[in-house]
């Protein structure tokens, strides 16, 4: 069966200060229970700010650094998920719910991308 990467992207600037609720934490403990029992996650965490992060760049034959936060960025990966599904719309749809239990006021973007085997 396919993998596909699951990146979620977040707005830093515009996060919910107050963080997740308790409901919310209760709903993706259950999601996540979920489709771990029917064997499609494969791996998922959270990242941690862009203020504690660097970017590598190669340009011009040099490697470049910079240092977080990376302001310049409306929205940056928060965390991932490794989904192990049947084919592209099983991997969605579990996408799906998992943006459905977040709070109606936050704005988190999923981007799913097949992963190319061998």
């Amino acid at each position: 069966m396919p993998r596909y990467l699951t990146m979620i992207r977040i707005d830093e600037q515009n996060a919910p200060v107050e963080g997740p609720s308790l409901e919310f934490s209760e709903r993706m403990g259950a999601l996540l229970e979920e489709i771990t029992k029917a064997g499609v996650m494969l791996d998922t965490a959270g990242l941690t700010p862009t203020s504690e992060g660097t970017r590598v760049t190669w340009s011009g034959g040099k490697l470049g650094y910079t240092d977080g936060p990376f302001t310049e960025s409306k929205e940056v990966v928060g965390g991932y998920a490794i989904l192990q599904a049947k084919d592209k719309a099983e991997a969605l749809e579990w996408t799906n719910r998992f943006l459905k239990i977040h709070e109606e006021h936050w704005t988190v973007t999923a981007e799913v991308r097949e992963i190319v085997e061998g």
